[in-house]
C-alpha cells in the first residue's frame, strides 16, 4: 500500500501487536533508516514503547493512546439515540468495538467475551510478560481494586488488607503488579495535586478501569456502585478528550478530578443525585472553595439539571459526556 503520507513510493506497514516479536526494536530502525516505509504499530504495553522504542527510535515516532469507545462513539458506533436506556447499557458492557458483533440482549455472552478478554490482558500481557508467578493474588488485587474505584488507595493499604485475609504481600511487591496492570492499558493510576499549588502527592492515588465491561464481568454491574461508576466514566472521558487528570486535594477537602490540557483547567465533581440541601452543599461547596475563575462543574443523573449553583454549573453525566470534547 503506497502512503499518502510518505508520498510517492513510501510504502505504509502496519504492525500488530509488535511487543511479541523478538528484537522488534531493531528491525524497526532498520526499516526507518531505508526511508521507504510509513510506519504503523499497535502495542498493549504501555512500559515497552516508554523504554524499547523510545530508546531506538528517540525524536522519530509519535505515540497514541487508543481507549475504547467514548459514550458518543459508543451510539454512533451502535447506530443508537442519546437515552437513559442508551446509557446504562455503555455503563454495563463498556466501550469494547467487538461488542456489535455479539447479541446485545444475551448478557451472558457478553460477559463471557469479557472474561475472555480479561484473561487474555492477565494472562498474556502481565503474567507471562513479567513471569508472575503468584497469579491467585494479582487475581485478588484486581479484585480488590475493582471494588475500590473512585477510593484512595495505597500500597500499604492494600498490603495490610490482604495481611487481614491472611494473604502476606509486601508494600512493594503491591506496587509493582499494580504498575504491571496499568502498564498493560488495564488500569489507569490518578495522582493527587495539590490545587493550591503544582505539587504532585506520591501516596494515596485512585485508580480506575480502561473498560468497565472489564470491571463488571469480575464483579458484576451493582445499581449501589453507580456512583463510583460515573466516576470511572468521567474520568475516561476526560483521557479520551485529551485532558491530564488528577484528584484534586485541597486544605482539608477535595475534588474528584482536576482536568488541564494546555493551559486549560476544569475542576469536576459526581454525584449519583443530589436529592438534599446537604448533597448539593457537599458537592458544590468544595468547588467553590476554589478561588480562581477556571470553569467549575458537577456531574449528576438528576433528571432535572441545568444552570449554575453560585456559578458552579450542573450537567446531566449524558449531556457532559456529548459536549466536552
Amino acid at each position: 500500500m503506497e502512503s499518502q503520507k510518505g508520498g510517492k513510493g513510501c510504502q505504509a506497514l502496519f504492525i500488530d501487536e509488535i511487543q511479541d516479536i523478538k528484537g522488534f526494536e531493531s528491525a524497526l530502525r532498520s526499516f526507518a533508516a531505508t526511508g521507504k516505509y510509513d510506519i504503523y504499530c499497535t502495542g498493549s504495553n504501555a512500559a515497552m514503547f516508554a523504554s524499547e522504542v523510545a530508546h531506538h527510535l528517540s525524536g522519530r515516532y509519535i505515540e497514541r493512546k487508543i481507549f475504547g469507545l467514548s459514550y458518543a462513539e459508543h451510539l454512533q458506533f451502535h447506530g443508537l439515540k442519546d437515552s437513559n436506556d442508551s446509557f446504562i447499557r455503555y455503563v454495563r458492557y463498556g466501550g469494547l468495538p467487538y461488542l456489535i458483533n455479539l447479541p446485545k440482549d444475551d448478557e451472558r455472552v457478553l460477559y463471557d467475551y469479557l472474561k475472555n478478554m480479561y484473561a487474555t490482558i492477565l494472562f498474556k500481557d502481565i503474567v507471562a510478560r513479567h513471569r508472575i508467578r503468584d497469579v491467585a493474588f494479582l487475581e485478588r488485587l484486581v479484585l480488590y481494586v475493582a471494588d475500590n474505584i473512585g477510593n484512595l488507595v495505597s500500597a500499604k493499604k492494600i498490603s495490610d488488607f490482604l495481611k487481614s485475609q491472611k494473604t502476606g504481600i509486601s508494600p512493594v511487591v503491591v506496587l509493582n503488579y499494580l504498575s504491571y496492570l496499568c502498564s498493560a492499558f488495564f488500569l489507569f493510576k490518578v495522582p493527587r495535586i495539590d490545587i493550591k499549588g503544582k505539587k504532585i502527592f506520591e501516596v494515596n492515588e485512585k485508580y480506575y478501569f480502561e473498560d468497565l465491561g472489564l470491571r463488571h464481568s469480575l464483579v458484576g454491574y451493582n445499581a449501589n456502585d453507580i456512583e463510583k461508576v460515573l466516576e470511572n466514566i468521567v474520568y475516561l472521558h476526560l483521557c479520551i478528550a485529551g485532558y491530564d487528570v488528577y484528584v484534586g486535594q485541597g486544605r482539608n477537602y477535595e475534588i474528584d478530578f482536576v482536568a488541564l490540557r494546555g493551559g486549560e483547567r476544569i475542576y469536576i465533581q459526581v454525584a449519583y443525585q443530589i436529592p438534599d440541601d446537604s448533597t448539593r452543599d457537599r458537592e458544590f461547596g468544595n468547588l467553590l472553595k476554589i478561588d480562581d475563575n477556571f470553569p467549575k462543574i458537577v456531574v449528576s443523573m438528576d433528571e432535572a439539571v441545568g444552570g449554575t449553583y453560585k456559578g458552579v454549573q450542573h450537567l446531566h453525566v449524558r449531556k457532559f459526556l456529548l459536549s466536552l470534547r
